[in-house]
This record gives structure tokens, C-alpha cells and sequence, in this order.
């Protein structure tokens, strides 16, 4: 690893220690809950669109998986765990991953610009929140050229981040869909607006936890991309 790529990466893993959320995310609260069920309607939209064949077929590599979540739900909607890999640069939550994962999906921890993996190796590399952890616009570049490479032709990046900068938060940075199409140049995207801007429902879900789904129905409260970057075949 070159000094650049150790100093970026050393960043992000001390912006992650510096970060103090509590229990701000977890899954019982209302506008977590629903953010999910909002997301997932999404991708299963997108699923629906742009795979053919069975999703147990499909080969699938998270960059940045964390505790594995995404990957959970991946196996809810029918993906083979056996061909399932997840990528996690810090330990503590590669450790947490590997706890509530099944024992055939696959864990690879450290800097996925490091990892070697092949080319056209996967079906879909997805990757959540993660490019708004990278601040380092060289980094990014980095990153997305390796997913791209690892993508198969027919294949995508399946993107999640939000696209509006939190002015009280400096450890990220939003990633607009401009940035989007300039990370994957050849890529053709299919994007869905999604998610609730989280300030406004921590807030609203205190009147009731149904205002989340009011204000989530205008388009311009919504803070984040899903996206599939499909390569041509």
C-alpha cells in the first residue's frame, strides 16, 4: 500500500472511532424501521428491473459491509450465502459481521483497493454509505475503478449514499449524483430517490411514527441515492 492509499485509510478508520451515535440507529426506532422498509422496497424494484435469472445464482461482494446488515438482508430476499462476500476495513466490525453472518459467507477484511480479487469476479458489487466516508477524491477514484473491474459484463454496482452534505458533520461528505456518474463513467445508472432526511424524521417520528411516511412522500426531503450501475454485457 502506498502512503496516500495508508493515510486515507488510517482517516477513515479515526473518524470512525471519533463518531458517538448511541442508539441513534438502531432497528426499533420509527424512523429507522421505516427508512429500511423504504430502502428495501427500492431495491427490490430495482431487482426486479434488472436481474433475470434467480438471485441465488448471483455472485455479490459488499465493500465496506460493517456488521453485516446489508448482507442479512440479501439473504432475506433469496441470495446464496455461499455467494455472498463481504469487505470490512475495521476489525471490531469485521468481528461483528462474522458473528451474525452464516459460516459460508465469505469475510475479507482491510482495504478493499488491496484486495485481490478477479476481475469480472462478480455480479453485483454493492457498496452503502461508504464513498461519503472517503474524503480523499483520489481514493475514491481508486475504489470505484477496482469495483468496476470486478463487476461482470451484464453485472452493476449496487450504490446506496446520500447526496446532501450534513453541515455539522465534517467526517463525511455527500457524494451527488454528478459525483455518481463521474466514479462510473461507463456505467448506465437507474436511480431511486430514497430515505427520509434523517434529522427531519428523528423529529417528526415524535408527533407519530406515521409522519415519517407523510414527509417521506415528498421527493425533495429525501436525502439519498439507490442505485444500480449496470455494465454493459
Amino acid at each position: 500500500m502506498n502512503e496516500p492509499e495508508h493515510d486515507e485509510t488510517r482517516a477513515i478508520a479515526e473518524r470512525y472511532a471519533r463518531r458517538d451515535v448511541g442508539d441513534r440507529y438502531h432497528p426499533l426506532r420509527p424512523e429507522i424501521w421505516q427508512a429500511r422498509h423504504d430502502r428495501e422496497r427500492a431495491l427490490i424494484s430495482l431487482l426486479r428491473r434488472h436481474v433475470r435469472g434467480p438471485l441465488a445464482e448471483l455472485d455479490v461482494l459488499e465493500v465496506g459491509c460493517g456488521h453485516g446488515n446489508n448482507l442479512l438482508e440479501l439473504l432475506r430476499l433469496g441470495f446464496d450465502p455461499a455467494r455472498l462476500v463481504g469487505n470490512e476495513l475495521l476489525p471490531e466490525r469485521a468481528a461483528a459481521a462474522r458473528q451474525r453472518l452464516p459460516a459460508a459467507t465469505r469475510l475479507l477484511e482491510g482495504d478493499a483497493t488491496q484486495l485481490a480479487l478477479p476481475d469480472a469476479g462478480f455480479d453485483i458489487v454493492y457498496a452503502s454509505t461508504v464513498f461519503s466516508s472517503i474524503l480523499d477524491d483520489a481514493f475514491q477514484l481508486r475504489l470505484a475503478a477496482a469495483m468496476w473491474r470486478w463487476v461482470r459484463p451484464g453485472g452493476a454496482v449496487l450504490w446506496y449514499d446520500f447526496t446532501l452534505d450534513n453541515p455539522r458533520n465534517t467526517d463525511v461528505r455527500a457524494v451527488p449524483l454528478r459525483r455518481l456518474r463521474a466514479l462510473f463513467p461507463a456505467g448506465r445508472i437507474d436511480a431511486r430517490r430514497v430515505t427520509l432526511a434523517p434529522p427531519i424524521g428523528r423529529h417528526i417520528v415524535r408527533l407519530h411514527p406515521a409522519a415519517w411516511r407523510l414527509f417521506n412522500a415528498l421527493p425533495l426531503l429525501r436525502t439519498h441515492v439507490l442505485a444500480w450501475v449496470g455494465k454493459s454485457g
